[in-house]
């Protein structure tokens, strides 16, 4: 991004993002607030910088998760653009392809100006959707012979496909044939994931991490073995059914070492490989004009999520990999590989698009009333000690339920999805009102009060409004 503004602008340009030295970003930050930078691109921090002569804030990809700060300080940059931009007078732009139903809703409302795009840049033509029934397919490392089939078309024509597998590492489950046994994490409710170049059992949400044992460490039988799949895998496999071809791999292993993304992207732009496989890292953004073939391995986990926003996050990601087919003079064709072929959230997405889609699920939103027609504040508490967090939410609950009006409800306390995380107990509380401003409200005389509760000193607590995940 930061190079298409060089090319396009001929102002000053100011870059931040946490990849930067200490010196690179004050150097950058101190150009922006004196206004020699005219122009500041960065990640979501980049918001906070103090610009004298504000007169314009874009937000690219608005519907993504990035945008929302998880730990400690929690905001939600899209969310405080807008509000930045109210006090400055300056006009704001909320750009996406798939926009997340909050954005959507808005526009809908008249809340905001809504500009469409109906046509793809440079002429394209969208490409083709369709659902691959993979139900009674016998698959060879998670592709099905279809898609092998298809794979191998494009490649002989001269073209690049790009496999689309949202799942680093070389397999999510390691298991022993004969007891049953699985490698879990000591300190999370989750299996660690094998990475088997590296000979690592890695555990994806608290990041320890362990050597593979050959042998199984329960019963100290038969050899241990993968199931699933991931890239690192997957790549063994392409690299076995199409070993004359270039193949790249793309995700955060492969990406480690500083500028390796940028050298392997330009690498594919200039042909130098021909088969693309990749996490969403490879999903978003980039141009590759002789990509015809995009195939989608894995996204039924969307449509079953236990989060109410899973089916967005799906069609969100669908259509963001399918954007990168056919982006120039050569027609493009997205295949989905699904056990869920007659999935109605499916079918309205492949043959109506995301706007379909997006009022679909608006349509199911406002009749369980769910955000964006309801608001609100997931209050969470962890602890060494599994007790500690529920007693505390049952307290904080109890003094809610005095100071809240009729119309705001408390869900919980219960376990959090992922109990038990890094060594240490969750559980959550949400609460929800039909109105932004009784919430509000509730949260001014509550949050106050917590940290007096009995117990809670014993317990690390914090408030998330408007949650994005609840993990």
């Amino acid at each position: 991004m930061m190079l298409r503004f060089q090319r396009r602008i001929a102002a000053p340009l100011a870059l931040l993002h946490s990849g930067l030295s200490d010196r690179e970003r004050e150097r950058a930050w101190h150009a922006a607030r004196s206004g020699r930078a005219r122009v500041v691109v960065g990640t979501r921090s980049a918001l906070f910088t103090p610009l004298p002569r504000l007169g314009l804030i874009l937000v690219d990809e608005e519907h993504d998760l990035s945008f929302k700060q998880q730990e400690g300080f929690r905001y939600s940059a899209r969310d405080l653009a807008v509000i930045r931009a109210q006090r400055s007078g300056c006009p704001v732009l909320l750009g996406s392809a798939t926009p997340s139903l909050e954005s959507l809703n808005n526009a809908l409302r008249g809340r905001y100006g809504h500009l469409r795009l109906p046509e793809r840049a440079g002429g394209a033509h969208a490409p083709r959707l369709d659902l691959l029934d993979i139900r009674s397919a016998r698959l060879d490392g998670g592709l099905s012979p279809v898609m092998l089939r298809l794979t191998g078309e494009q490649l002989q024509a001269g073209n690049q496909v790009l496999l689309f597998l949202n799942r680093r590492g070389y397999a999510p489950v390691l298991t022993c044939y004969d007891c049953g046994w699985v490698a879990e994490c000591g300190r999370c409710d989750a299996r660690m994931t094998l990475h088997l170049q590296s000979r690592l059992l890695w555990c994806h949400h608290c990041g320890s991490q362990r050597r593979l044992e050959r042998r199984c460490p329960e019963c100290g039988g038969g050899e241990v073995h993968p199931m699933g799949q991931g890239t690192e895998r997957l790549a063994e496999t392409l690299g076995q059914r199409f070993p004359d071809v270039s193949l790249v791999r793309i995700d955060r292993d492969a990406t480690r070492r500083k500028g390796s993304l940028e050298r392997l992207l330009g690498e594919i732009r200039e042909g130098r490989h021909t088969l693309l496989l990749g996490t969403q890292m490879l999903a978003k953004g980039h141009h590759f004009p002789d990509v015809t073939l995009v195939g989608i391995l894995d996204v039924d986990q969307g449509l079953f999520g236990a989060d109410f926003r899973a089916a967005e996050r799906m069609a969100q990601l669908i259509t963001q990999v399918a954007g990168r087919a056919g982006r120039a003079e050569k027609p493009g064709r997205v295949v989905i590989q699904t056990r869920h072929p007659d999935h109605p959230l499916l079918h309205t997405l492949v043959r109506q698009g995301y706007d379909a889609f997006a009022r679909m699920a608006l349509t199911e939103r406002r009749e369980t009333q769910f955000p964006p027609f309801s608001h609100q504040a997931l209050l969470r508490a962890e602890a060494h000690d599994e007790r500690l967090p529920r007693q505390f939410l049952e307290l904080a609950m109890a003094l809610g339920r005095e100071l809240a009006a009729r119309d705001v409800e408390f869900w919980g306390p219960v376990p959090a999805p992922m109990e038990r995380r890094a060594g240490r107990y969750r559980a959550h509380l949400l609460v929800q009102g039909a109105e932004r401003a009784r919430l509000q409200r509730l949260l001014a005389r509550w949050v106050p009060r917590l940290p007096d509760l009995e117990g809670a000193r014993r317990v690390r607590w914090s408030i998330d409004v408007d949650p994005q995940e609840m993990l």
